[in-house]
Formats: C-alpha cells, sequence, structure tokens
C-alpha cells in the first residue's frame, strides 16, 4: 500500500471519528436531516481534496468547514425563500435513525424553531460558541466580520433564544450614535466624530472597499476621524442584518454596507463591505431620517 494510500486511510478514520461531532453540529445549524447528510458529506469531498499536513486540530477545522457549508445552505435556503407562509420548521426525524433521535432530543424541538428565527449569521454565532465552545477569534472568519461583530452576534441571538427581544431602547440609542456620527462626517466636525469613536475602534474593509481606495484596517479614534471627516454624503443610517449600521446609497443602488459594534455610547467598530456578492446575501433597510 502506497503512503498516499496510508494517509487517505488516516484521515478517513479521523474524520469518521468526528462524524457523530459533525453531525451534531450541522443539526443545529439546519434542523433538517437531509441537508446534514449533505453537509457533512460536501466537508469528506472537500477534507480528501485537502493537503492537511499544516492543520494543527483536525477537529476544530472540520467544525470550521461543516460551519462554512452549513451557512452558506442556510443563506441559499433563505434566498430562494422556500417557506412565505413562516419560519422554516425542523423536519422530523426519523425514529428509525437513533443517532438522529438523541440529537432532537439534546436540542430540543423549541430550540430549533427558535433558530430558525434568527439570520444565518447570528445562528451559526450562537451555535459554535454557546452550544460547541468554539472561541470569536475563530467564528468572525466565517461569518466574515470582527470578533466584535461576532460575539454582539451571538449575543443578540441569545437574547432571543432566552426568550428577551432585543431592546428596542439600545438599538434606539445606538441609532442615536450613528446618526450623530454621520451628521458630523458631514459636516467635517473633526471633534464631534471623535466623540462618538471609542479610542480603540477598529475600521476594517473588504478587498472590494480597499479597491474603492482606502486601507484595509485602521486603528484608533484620530485616524478612523480622519477617514471620515468631510465624507458620509451619501451614507444613511440602516438596519443591518438585523443591526444598526450605515448604508451608502450611490445612483439608486446600495454600494457599501458598514457593519457597526458598539461599545456603551461609542462605535468600536466598523466594518466596510463593498463585495456585490456579499452585500447581495445581506438584509439592508435604510432607515427614514
Amino acid at each position: 500500500m502506497t503512503d498516499e494510500n496510508l494517509d487517505e486511510n488516516f484521515l478517513s478514520r479521523q474524520f469518521e471519528a468526528s462524524r457523530d461531532h459533525l453531525r451534531a453540529v450541522a443539526y443545529r445549524m439546519l434542523g433538517s436531516g437531509a441537508e446534514v447528510d449533505d453537509a457533512v458529506q460536501e466537508a469528506w469531498l472537500r477534507v480528501s481534496r485537502y493537503d492537511m499536513s499544516d492543520v494543527a486540530n483536525l477537529r476544530g477545522w472540520l467544525t470550521t468547514v461543516v460551519a462554512r457549508i452549513c451557512l452558506d445552505m442556510l443563506r441559499a435556503r433563505k434566498s430562494r425563500r422556500e417557506d412565505p407562509m413562516g419560519p422554516h420548521v425542523p423536519e422530523p426525524v426519523d425514529e428509525t435513525r437513533e443517532r438522529e433521535a438523541e440529537m432532537a432530543d439534546s436540542v430540543g424541538a423549541a430550540l430549533l424553531v427558535v433558530l430558525e428565527t434568527l439570520q444565518p449569521a447570528e445562528r451559526l454565532a450562537f451555535v459554535l460558541h454557546d452550544m460547541f465552545a468554539v472561541p470569536f477569534e475563530e467564528i468572525a472568519p466565517i461569518v466574515g466580520r470582527s470578533v466584535d461583530a461576532s460575539r454582539q452576534l451571538a449575543s443578540r441571538a441569545r437574547r432571543r433564544v432566552q426568550g428577551a427581544p432585543v431592546p428596542d431602547a439600545n438599538l434606539s440609542h445606538q441609532r442615536k450614535i450613528v446618526d450623530a456620527f454621520l451628521r458630523a462626517s458631514r459636516e467635517g466636525d473633526f471633534e464631534g466624530l471623535l466623540a462618538m469613536l471609542d479610542p480603540d475602534v477598529v475600521f476594517r474593509a473588504d478587498a472590494a472597499a480597499v479597491r474603492l481606495g482606502t486601507l484595509p484596517e485602521i486603528r484608533g479614534a484620530d485616524a478612523v476621524a480622519q477617514l471620515y471627516k468631510g465624507r458620509a454624503q451619501a451614507a444613511r443610517t440602516a438596519m443591518v442584518d438585523g443591526e444598526m449600521g450605515v448604508a451608502v446609497v450611490l445612483g439608486g443602488r446600495l454600494r457599501i454596507a458598514l457593519r457597526v459594534a458598539f461599545n456603551a455610547d461609542r462605535i468600536a467598530a466598523i466594518e466596510a463591505v463593498a463585495d456585490a456578492d456579499t452585500i447581495a446575501a445581506m438584509e439592508v433597510e435604510v432607515l427614514e431620517r
């Protein structure tokens, strides 16, 4: 038997040893037995084509692979609008499949229904962190957001799962902060911008936004305030994937979406997303002024 066959056999055994764990992750993400099988099978196909020599933690790596696949499946499900009469209800688990029955019992049908009401990124952040103890540093690149923004996603999801709605007062307060930030930006009010920014604020931009002329990352209130001074003429306060943010609309089209994370009364992080495909998968609602 060749070394290549030995490596493949070893990888196959390691994958099988993690299969139940991967199915549990996928079930909590998808709530559908058939989709769980598809997600785990797709994970194996990706693993079998990948050079695993630089993977130190195979179980953790497989968890993120399955999570990415499930996130894509949730977004595709959402974009197809397959369930216009209401949220997707998890499929009943075949009682002849003992492992799936155990998974359903461990999660609970009621919790799965609540999870179905979450945005895909919220669901992933909550499931991975609260149910599988995946650190936010690993969750952030999966959902394409900062660590702080990923933590906020899980926090919002946690409140909904626990039965407490996201406080309107909190959103109202955040809107005032964003409104004040954009007003100071348009007026070129440097001190006004500083007043709205956390001293350690971080600005990050995706590759498409960088091509429009910004840096991929800017740190500190002074630097971020300088970036926005005299700008934001086309920016409007908006709900971005259920959170307070900013929409930049030019020629009647959404060109840039800004995800905003808060620290008390100040903006702690801003993420500029200009990639057309990413924006198309987002829910952005411009708020009337």
